[in-house]
């Protein structure tokens, strides 16, 4: 009896440790950081030799930043996010470096812009960009991280006559990194805006977008067709949109900043921009 019991205490201390290894942690997050600021400086190094190529990583590299903060904002939240998905991240981080310091065949000429993969009657591309309209106010003064917001589709997507996303669809997401302004040094406020939820018609469906403009004022009916272009409006949707919101600035990886030494503030009913990231198949 007690050699069982010995010989099960020995197993239950096995398998633990292999169970810590195989959840990231936030030293794995640190990891993954300091792996895009060095890959961030390879990029840049690379504008002289090759700026089309470098143009190419550097967009890559955006939306790897963007995937390590949404780690993070995951492991704050559920406390147990599984290690493959830091791998991933990892692997292709690293073939980032790899092409930019000229290590594999690849950084010999730049990547195709557009793959030739068939798309399916119910997949909307990456790429494709919807207005959506905030449903709450946004502002880097008052907001934290893990902040989650919504907003709605103001058009429908349709491909080939088939009504794929219908206007009033919600679009999720969380706020991953916060700055507040400070005006003694001249510090603008930043909001990082992760979209990672899209309910149409009932469902959900995990995504991954970014922000791509803010824009204000009221907006008419229109439609998004495909095949008129990424992104494209057509209908007049435009015609009631003032232009870009003022004392705004879009960066990389989703990062809302002001001008220097004010806060970020998104109004309910702003229109931001989002672009996905991923394709989205709204057949599964």
């Amino acid at each position: 009896m007690k050699a069982w019991i010995i010989a099960a205490a020995v197993l239950v201390g096995s398998v633990a440790p292999a169970m810590a290894q195989a959840q990231l942690t936030p030293a794995d997050i640190e990891r993954l950081q300091d792996a895009v600021y060095d890959a961030g400086t390879d990029v840049s190094r690379l504008r002289d030799r090759d700026p089309r190529l470098a143009e190419s990583l550097q967009r890559e590299l955006d939306e790897l930043r963007e995937e390590v903060i949404y780690l993070k904002v995951k492991l704050r939240k559920e406390s147990s996010v599984p290690r493959a998905e830091y791998s991933s991240v990892r692997d292709r981080i690293d073939r980032v470096r790899s092409d930019a310091r000229g290590d594999s065949a690849r950084a010999s000429e730049s990547r195709p812009a557009v793959s030739d993969t068939r798309i399916s009657a119910t997949e909307v591309p990456v790429g494709t960009e919807f207005d959506v309209r905030l449903q709450s106010r946004l502002n880097s003064g008052t907001a934290r991280v893990e902040d989650r917001f919504d907003t709605t589709t103001l058009v429908p997507y349709e491909r080939n006559g088939r009504m794929l996303v219908p206007a009033g669809s919600v679009m999720r997401g969380v706020v991953g990194s916060v700055t507040p302004a400070s005006r003694g040094i001249d510090r603008k406020g930043e909001l990082t805006l992760i979209f990672d939820r899209f309910t149409i018609d009932g469902r959900t469906y995990s995504i991954r977008a970014t922000v791509m403009q803010a824009l204000q004022g009221e907006t008419d009916t229109g439609r998004v067709a495909a095949g008129a272009g990424v992104g494209a409006i057509i209908g007049g949707i435009l015609g009631g949109v003032r232009g870009a919101l003022t004392g705004i600035l879009i960066g990389g990886g989703g990062t809302v900043a002001a001008t220097e030494g004010n806060d970020v503030d998104l109004a309910p009913g702003t229109v931001l921009r989002v672009r996905l990231d991923a394709p989205l198949d709204v057949a599964q």
